[in-house]
């Protein structure tokens, strides 16, 4: 039986840890997978101020934005941190829904942008929001929250760290570059495609930007082209996983990745 994803390599860029679920799916649908983690998750632990912040006041939201999140907040702080749990993205609300939390709502878009648009948070004078989330990032998030009325407390549970490749994926990597067939770089974010870039040498990274690169949404499209892409660039419809597997899905069934 032909499978969908038959023939196409894929270079999985996540952090091992996130990249568990989208592997299986990838492989479930046939294709050859090369995890090459640019990041590594690391928890960061509240301190003394964050704490006493937290136990200031009731807090209307909780606002989680992503399973990353999730795990490295629930580790240190008693659940449920406020009345009410947000999710950006269904992975994130998964990932609550897996340690009995309710999720009040989420969405469909796994971005700030969606969150934002979400009738819950148009007016939030005098609501306290915890926005749970990693070190550094955006910005965008929590100012809008600020600029709705919210008094918000920005809670930096877990951090990323550069991380280099293992002499396995490198060499399994220079060897996909090197062949003919189709090859599909998939990265979830701007944070995920530098580290990448500037783990291959001058060689093997002309053949990398050459390649297809599948992205979830335009701002990380917009950053590989400042960073020299010069493949197709794709973007699926969120970063979760589904979606970025039904890119795959589409471009395998379309004209082949440049070889």
């Amino acid at each position: 039986m032909t499978l969908p994803l038959d023939g196409v390599t894929i270079v999985v860029t996540r952090p091992a840890a996130q990249a568990t679920r989208f592997l299986a799916l990838a492989r479930a649908a046939g294709a050859l997978c090369i995890p090459y983690p640019t990041l590594q998750i690391d928890r960061t632990a509240l301190d003394d101020a964050a704490r006493a912040r937290l136990q200031s006041r009731a807090w209307d939201w909780a606002v989680f934005t992503s399973a990353n999140a999730v795990e490295s907040a629930l580790e240190q702080c008693p659940a449920p941190l406020a009345t009410r749990h947000a999710a950006v993205g269904r992975a994130t609300a998964r990932a609550l829904e897996q340690r009995g939390i309710k999720v009040d709502t989420h969405p469909e878009s796994a971005n700030s942008e969606g969150l934002l648009a979400l009738p819950e948070f148009a007016a939030l004078a005098g609501r306290g929001v915890l926005l749970v989330k990693g070190s550094g990032g955006r910005e965008l998030l929590r100012d809008a929250l600020r600029a709705r009325g919210a008094d918000v407390l920005e809670l930096e549970v877990y951090r990323r760290s550069v991380t280099a490749p293992t002499a396995a994926a490198t060499a399994q990597l220079h060897a996909a570059l090197t062949s003919p067939g189709p090859l599909v770089v998939v990265v979830t974010s701007v944070e995920v495609l530098k580290p990448l870039l500037e783990h291959v040498g001058d060689d093997d990274g002309a053949r990398l930007r050459s390649r297809t690169l599948l992205v979830p949404g335009p701002r990380v499209a917009a950053a590989g082209e400042r960073l020299g892409w010069t493949g197709p660039i794709v973007a699926a419809a969120t970063a979760e996983d589904e979606a970025m597997l039904a890119a795959l899905t589409d471009l395998a069934a379309g004209p082949s990745p440049p070889a």
